[in-house]
């Protein structure tokens, strides 16, 4: 008996841990995993930038891209089309946040984290100040979610009616998020 290919979409803003636990999650159950973000920075060298140091989202290179993906959304099509055709094929983890709203399939996990909590996380993880963290995700998460409306009408980080499951992730470690979602998953995905 074979069983339907599986799509799981991991979603929430930076910081909330969707990266760490989409990769654990793709290996876990061998599956491939992709990046929305991995995708737009291959994007990115394509163009010129340099997006390869740590927190360079947050950066001023980081920022001035995001600045040209809004004024030129064909960037950010150019990246869903690829996830879409990816999802297709199944046995897929995406960490992305436009697949919620745009794939019609999949389970969908939103991880949710306040502002403070993740910008700790940012910071520790990119080497800089909890402040510049804050003042990088409030400037990069009001543009994100200017594109996104504007794009696909949906609202970042406010509209959650794709998702299946919404996970605190504020007091949770990253083992725990990822032994939380395990157990839903095995559970409600694979009928363990």
């Amino acid at each position: 008996m074979s069983r339907e290919p599986v799509i799981i979409c991991i979603c929430g803003m930076a910081g909330s841990g969707k990266s760490t636990v989409a990769k654990k999650l793709a290996e876990k159950y061998g599956l491939k995993y992709y990046s929305g973000g991995d995708a737009l920075k291959a994007l990115a060298i394509e163009k010129g930038y340099k997006p390869l140091q740590k927190g360079w989202w947050e950066s001023p290179e980081g920022l001035a891209f995001l600045e040209n993906r809004d004024k030129n959304p064909e960037f950010d099509r150019a990246v869903d089309k690829k996830l879409l055709e990816l999802a297709e094929q199944g046995n897929v983890v995406l960490d992305s946040w436009t697949m919620p709203w745009l794939l019609k399939k999949g389970f969908k996990i939103w991880l949710e984290a306040s502002l403070q909590r993740r910008a700790e996380r940012v910071a520790r993880r990119d080497g800089i100040s909890v402040e510049k963290a804050l003042e990088a995700l409030k400037n990069k998460e009001e543009k994100t979610k200017a594109i996104y409306k504007k794009l696909y009408g949906f609202s970042l980080g406010e509209d959650f009616t794709p998702f299946h499951l919404i996970l605190d992730t504020d007091n949770l470690t990253a083992e725990e998020v990822f032994q939380t979602l395990v157990a839903v998953l095995d559970k409600i995905v694979f009928n363990k």
